[in-house]
């Protein structure tokens, strides 16, 4: 059992979970806004054991050397690598503390998301038609950039609707390909596809310039990942050809901290995150809970 775990931000964890921490721990301490800055964050772990935060906040070197009585901290979102982490994992576990992420809690939900407002561009359901006449999405050429749980999940969503299946992934899946998925290589991706949807790891770009040149134009953009896929300047000049479509559901996923993109006739941004739905709170909570219990049995 802890001392003391501190939520250091809003958490998003559904109040079964809340309760079962009180299970885990001497005293639980939920923050319900973001910390300013290091100094707040500090101030708010005080001698606190145990530290969850959301992807709002960052846990960096000098909050990890200021806080020595931590010794496990738990990210209440995805982690997919010690470099796209908000926290400083190889310093953070140079010094003893150990850090758990999770994965695979709102899939879900950006399948959804891709599926529903692809097919309202395709059939003119809202302001915006892609062709002259509705199309179905049958046969329709589809590329998914990254080919993990969640690109996989998009895949066999789409392949529902029987689309046109094109993948592309730093490694080949067998799997996929029996499932009629067919690999190329990014730039002949693009080349052949007519949509592109990224699921990438975040502050993995993929996207440039030349990646634009050869998917073309009067094309459709997804990005489910929770930040830019693509570099910004060459998406801007992609979009201002007139007839390209660029889909994300945050602001982060654009990616353009000025904010002047939002309002572009052609970039299509719901501002609501597609992955955090009831369910996925639900499943969000369950998988922090299960990785606090496993450090507590195996100090892992």
């Amino acid at each position: 059992m802890f001392n003391k775990i501190v939520a250091i931000d809003p958490v998003g964890m559904v109040a079964e979970a809340e309760k079962k921490l009180h299970d885990l721990a001497k005293e639980v301490v939920f923050h319900e806004d973001v910390p300013k800055d290091n100094a707040e964050i500090i101030e708010r772990i005080g001698d606190a054991d145990a530290v969850l935060l959301s992807y709002l906040t960052t846990i960096d070197e000098e909050v990890i050397e200021a806080c020595p009585s931590v010794n496990y901290i738990g990210m209440c979102s995805s982690l997919y690598s010690p470099e796209s982490a908000n926290v400083a994992i190889p310093f953070a576990n140079k010094k003893g503390v150990v850090v758990k992420g999770i994965r695979d809690y709102g899939d879900q939900g950006v399948v959804e998301y891709v599926v529903s407002e692809l097919i309202r561009y395709l059939h003119g359901f809202g302001e915006k038609q892609w062709q002259d006449k509705p199309i179905e999405m049958t046969d329709l050429k589809i590329g998914i950039v990254g080919l993990g749980t969640s690109g996989r999940m998009v895949a066999d969503g789409l392949l529902a609707f029987d689309a046109d299946l094109y993948y592309y992934s730093r490694t080949r899946k067998e799997d996929a390909e029996k499932a009629g998925i067919t690999y190329k290589e990014l730039n002949d991706l693009l080349e052949t596809v007519d949509v592109v949807c990224t699921c990438l790891n975040k502050n993995v770009v993929l996207i440039h310039e030349e990646q634009f040149e050869h998917f073309g134009n009067h094309k459709i953009f997804f990005n489910t990942s929770i930040a830019p896929s693509h570099d910004l300047d060459a998406l801007k000049k992609w979009l201002d050809h007139g007839d390209n479509e660029f889909f994300c559901d945050t602001k982060g996923a654009l990616g353009d901290k000025t904010g002047e993109l939002l309002s572009h006739p052609h970039v299509n941004c719901v501002n609501q995150s597609a992955g955090r739905t009831a369910q996925a709170d639900v499943r969000l909570g369950e998988k922090v809970i299960a990785n606090i219990k496993e450090f507590l049995k195996t100090g892992k």
